[in-house]
């Protein structure tokens, strides 16, 4: 089987078209003789430009994998009977030739803020009120840039498209490049008389109110993106888009993981031996808890949809009600009574009464 058109390309004689591409764009790129003076490398180049014009038609490679150079059909053009400037400009960008102008006026550019949001507010959702500075279209000339009764010129180097091509000739065939109209700065106008208020420019800065509705499930970090909500285009461009960065201010109440929230309560030891009912606060108000008997410090009460809105669905997270039971300090004799009483029913073993004094009197026993 031949092989010699699958060692230019540098690819195995069952390499995928795929495979053939890409090994054909890397040696192009460093053959070129716009990249490699080498004399020696541009006579490489052609050979691998014919290479790959035979081996990227199926039909041409089928014919050359069984017959090889001497096969019918297989001049020695490097494009092929079909080929030329395109399809090497195919090979390397695709179908994407550069064809299209770039009519129209600019859009302007994007722009960005912040809202700051309480957890509340994050967690429902709310409408906010922001304001900000930003171009927004002249009011004199309706954002032509062109002085009231005159309206801009289709510019004349450009003809309109803002841009300029140059076709040059290379190995390749036709190259054509382009670049922003110098006259014009690429909008395709030239405005004779500009607006006094906006100086041609078709814009002008002002401070605007909007109101946006933030979702709710939102966390910090989140940002909301507003399209024709950023600065407006110049000449009557289409507006850009406006990001909105969230901050949402820390409940001391709560700590947020996901859509749950965590909270905790601190209950005595009377309370979670005996068992009692509790209010915990909630993002929709104060429910009540009940506390069984015998509860441990550590326990979580899981309350069900009392979290924050999902904010891709339906639902809201759940309250993590975290249990700490205090420890009392600074007992009087009474309750020193009480519970040595308490102990000594239960047969739980205490330390002998001086130890129950504080760290002051021991000091001061030592002393006596």
């Amino acid at each position: 089987m031949p092989a010699e058109l699958y060692e230019l390309l540098e690819v195995a004689s069952d390499a995928s078209p795929e495979e053939i591409k890409k090994s054909y764009r890397r040696l192009a790129r460093e053959l070129h003789p716009d990249a490699n003076p080498d004399p020696a490398a541009e006579d490489r180049f052609k050979k691998v430009s014919a290479a790959y014009e035979v081996l990227s038609d199926p039909a041409k490679r089928q014919q050359y994998d069984r017959y090889g150079d001497g096969g019918p059909q297989m001049g020695g053009n490097p494009f092929g009977a079909g080929g030329g400037f395109g399809d090497i400009f195919d090979a390397f960008f695709g179908q994407a030739h550069p064809n299209q102008g770039r009519r129209g006026p600019m859009a302007g550019a994007d722009m960005e803020t912040v809202v700051t949001l309480t957890l509340t507010e994050a967690a429902f959702g709310s409408a906010e009120d922001l304001t900000i500075r930003v171009p927004v279209a002249c009011g004199d000339c309706g954002g032509s840039g062109a002085e009231a009764g005159t309206t801009p010129e289709v510019c004349a180097e450009c003809g309109g498209a803002g841009e300029v091509r140059r076709v040059r000739q290379s190995l390749l065939g036709q190259m054509i490049t382009s670049s922003p109209c110098g006259r014009c700065q690429g909008m395709g106008q030239i405005i004779g008389s500009p607006c006094g208020r906006c100086r041609g420019d078709g814009r002008v800065t002002e401070e605007r109110t909007l109101t946006i509705d933030v979702p709710a499930g939102v966390e910090s970090g989140t940002t909301l993106r507003l399209d024709g909500r950023g600065a407006a285009g110049p000449r009557g461009g289409p507006p850009g888009s406006l990001y909105v960065h969230v901050d949402v201010t820390p409940d001391p109440r709560f700590e947020r993981v996901g859509d749950d929230l965590h909270s905790v309560v601190h209950l005595g030891m009377a309370q979670v031996a005996i068992g009692t009912e509790i209010a915990v606060e909630t993002l929709d108000g104060t429910v009540d808890v009940a506390i069984d008997p015998g509860t441990q410090s550590g326990t979580i009460l899981r309350q069900r949809g009392l979290g924050v809105t999902h904010l891709r669905g339906r639902g809201r997270g759940d309250l993590h009600v975290h249990v700490q039971v205090a420890t009392p300090e600074d007992l009087t004799d009474r309750e020193v009574e009480l519970l040595s009483e308490l102990a000594a029913i239960r047969g739980e073993h205490l330390a002998p009464p001086e130890r129950h004094k504080g760290v002051v009197s021991r000091i001061r026993s030592a002393f006596s």
